[in-house]
């Protein structure tokens, strides 16, 4: 006697469905605290039916964090502006300006963000305006917020360059941890950006500045990780100041910085490799992207990408490439359109090495001189052709199935071939061959796909692309008997079908298969020279195209 198996529409199984989920949201919710991606792979692993509902938690989980911090923030700094009673009046404690403390006379409140609030202040032993940053009291009790500020302290303070705003003295006031720091009178690229527009020329100039103190943090071994228009300051003679050292991280010139999960940083300025939470490692290229989108911002008053929700922005720095400045702003010169595309480009190898070869670079621009974002466009555009998408983690879940896929097209071609060379006629052969045969093997490997786990939209389309090419190889031999033709005269047909999909596959998984859909293009041509070899071609071939990149990512995925 069989048990019958479960029934998903049931309401017994999705209530023990739910109750099993709602055991999980904690352990996924801690896992999106600390970082750890890997955990959340184990979970649809050990839980293959709970999958995709799995998947669609994690997804909600990391989006309303996004939006949650950047809408906070956006709530705080409208109470701050709406409020007669702004900044202190809104907190646990409330200063009535002035108010000393130990070595310090707090004057004013400069502002306040997500995490802490900073005073212009008074060192009254060395008698000097100073700026003192304190953690808000509702921050305390959230360690990573600590951690936070701590880290942005011991970053700065660690880093002593004229446009890196220097940090004095750690310690407590009013029972709350500070920092004590240099006072720039001045605002930030973001206000100033907000009233009136920047020069070309200025922008490239004051760029230039930040770029060299980046560079020297850099070679430090610190990165910023949240360059942005509001953390760059701007003093009353218009010299840049660095600030705001809050997602720092120390790091290595020999390692860069694995994400594991976390999305840190502001998602409009953000970098590819930041945006996806789980995907590449963050170093000196992060930042440097964040240049080049401060740089976009100043010449056309806009953000690189800016959608209706931090969410949406996210979605359109992974997916989106960048409109060229110059589609905004015709005025703006194309050398310096140049240099803030290369900054921009999505795969990290295409970007400037170091802070200091946009620096140089924007150097060269203002002396009037070749920058080395021209010489590199050629050479910059083909590599964008051949890069990755966001989608090609998913051929990490086929490597093992395509090598048994280039396989099946090996025995297939060589069999075929060999049938023919042997003088059968009958279409019925290779008809049986190609279509039942294939099709028996195209249901194996859906079944194997899914037992691995929840098949994504990306796949599906692929998979669709895949079977569009089995029904016209299936047509090819009534369509050669309609016309006519001997059995097999049509075989070249099967190299162009089998580039068409490669094709495909190159716009939406890796530029990678434009090479695959070359070399089956050209097959299709000495098939047509060489009709009595023409399925060994096609299956040598056809079988490499698939076995390279299934070993590739089968390797990379273990």
């Amino acid at each position: 006697m069989t048990s019958e198996p479960e029934n998903p529409s049931d309401p017994l199984h999705s209530s023990d469905m739910d109750l099993r989920l709602a055991t999980l949201v904690e352990e996924l919710q801690q896992s999106l605290e600390l970082g750890d991606i890997q955990h959340v792979e184990a979970l649809c692993q050990d839980y293959p039916d709970l999958e995709t509902d799995l998947r669609e938690l994690w997804t909600a989980l990391v989006a309303a964090t996004i939006a949650g911090d950047r809408f906070r923030l956006q709530d705080e700094n409208l109470e701050q502006h709406l409020s007669p009673f702004n900044s202190a009046a809104t907190l646990s404690w409330q200063f009535n300006f002035p108010v000393t403390q130990g070595d310090f006379e707090l004057t004013e409140e400069l502002g306040r963000g997500g995490m802490g609030v900073v005073y212009k202040a008074h060192q009254i032993s060395l008698d000097r305006e100073v700026a003192l940053k304190m953690i808000l009291p509702e921050r305390l009790s959230e360690p990573e917020h600590v951690e936070r500020f701590q880290q942005e302290a011991e970053a700065a303070a660690q880093l002593d360059h004229p446009g890196i705003i220097s940090v004095y003295e750690v310690g407590k006031f009013a029972e709350q941890p500070f920092f004590c720091m240099q006072f720039v009178a001045g605002q930030t690229i973001g206000e100033i950006g907000q009233k009136q527009a920047f020069g070309q020329r200025q922008s490239a100039a004051m760029l230039l500045e930040v770029s060299e103190a980046i560079q020297y943090a850099h070679r430090r071994g610190v990165l910023h990780r949240d360059l942005k228009p509001s953390n760059i300051m701007v003093g009353r003679d218009g010299k840049t100041y660095v600030t705001d050292f809050g997602l720092a991280k120390r790091f290595t010139h020999d390692h860069a910085i694995t994400q594991t999960g976390a999305i840190l940083g502001t998602p409009a300025y953000m970098a590819p490799e930041q945006a996806s939470g789980g995907r590449g490692s963050t170093g000196v290229h992060t930042d440097i992207y964040a240049l080049g989108a401060i740089l976009y911002f100043m010449v056309t008053g806009r953000p690189p990408f800016s959608g209706a929700t931090p969410v949406d922005t996210v979605l359109l720095v992974l997916d989106q490439e960048v409109t060229p400045p110059r589609v905004l702003n015709a005025r703006i010169d194309r050398d310096l359109e140049m240099i803030i595309l290369k900054c921009l480009q999505k795969p990290v190898d295409l970007r400037y090495r170091s802070a200091q070869q946009l620096a140089d670079d924007l150097r060269a621009y203002l002396n009037n001189e070749p920058v080395s974002a021209i010489k590199g466009r050629f050479s910059s555009i083909i590599a964008g052709w051949f890069s990755e998408t966001q989608h090609a983690v998913v051929l990490q879940k086929w490597g093992m199935l395509w090598m048994w896929h280039s396989v099946v097209l090996l025995i297939a071609g060589i069999m075929t071939n060999v049938m023919f060379l042997n003088g059968f006629d009958n279409r019925l052969y290779y008809s049986t061959t190609w279509t039942l045969g294939l099709g028996t093997w195209a249901i194996v490997f859906w079944r194997i796909r899914n037992l691995r786990g929840a098949v994504l939209f990306v796949e599906r389309q692929i998979a669709h692309a895949w079977a569009a090419s089995m029904i016209a190889i299936a047509l090819l031999f009534p369509i050669e008997s309609l016309m006519g033709l001997k059995s097999l005269q049509a075989a070249p047909v099967l190299g162009l079908i089998s580039g068409m999909v490669f094709l495909f596959k190159a716009g939406i998984l890796t530029g990678k298969f434009y090479l695959q859909a070359f070399s089956l293009f050209l097959t299709s041509l000495v098939m047509a020279a060489f009709p009595k070899y023409a399925l060994t071609l096609f299956g040598c071939v056809s079988a490499l195209c698939f076995f390279i990149p299934g070993w590739h990512y089968h390797r990379y995925k273990n």
